[in-house]
């Protein structure tokens, strides 16, 4: 482990970073659900929820958001956004680790609300006991019905390590070239 490693909850993620400030970094997502899907997260591990974030950390998270929000429209040349925070297990969280969604939305995508649908993952960590009992009390009552657009994350394709690395080079290089245009 060293200074400049970068973790997602437990999980290294430096290779998959593209952006980092003082408090938070954006990264290419290992299972997208579209091509320029990204998460926007705070560096510290120990914020599990929005609430947990110090004034600093928010504010740099807020302007940290909208600025990849406009990247990433501009980048993947998207009508729209999801910009989706799952904050807490009963609201679909899947990893303890405060992260926002940033998905890239087309007029002709199809997918309408069933997004949030496809966010929900299975794969909690184990030492998060409490967390994991919370989403499954919360699931044995939902009684909502999945849409069939929706894909159980089982069935979304893990990328590679070096699929993300070139990714988050590029994006990285895109995002300097942006910020810069931005400032002119």
């Amino acid at each position: 482990m060293t200074a400049n490693d970068i973790y997602f909850f437990k999980f290294l993620v430096s290779n998959q970073v593209f952006y980092r400030t003082k408090f938070t970094y954006a990264l290419v997502n290992i299972k997208p659900l579209v091509p320029g899907h990204v998460l926007v997260v705070p560096l510290r591990t120990t914020a599990l929820r929005f609430g947990d974030l110090t004034a600093d950390e928010s504010i740099d998270y807020m302007n940290t958001l909208q600025l990849i929000q406009k990247f990433i429209i501009k980048t993947y040349k998207a009508d729209a956004l999801n910009i989706a925070i799952q904050d807490g297990p009963e609201a679909g969280q899947s990893v303890p680790h405060l992260h926002t969604h940033i998905i890239p939305r087309y007029k002709t995508d199809g997918f309408g609300d069933s997004i949030y649908s496809k966010l929900e993952s299975e794969d909690l960590e184990k030492e998060y006991k409490q967390f994991e009992v919370r989403k499954q009390l919360y699931r044995d009552h939902l009684k909502v019905a999945k849409s069939e657009l929706s894909q159980n994350d089982a069935d979304r394709k893990e990328r590679t390590p070096d699929t993300m690395q070139e990714e988050a080079t590029w994006l990285n290089n895109e995002i300097q070239k942006f910020i810069a245009h931005s400032n002119t």
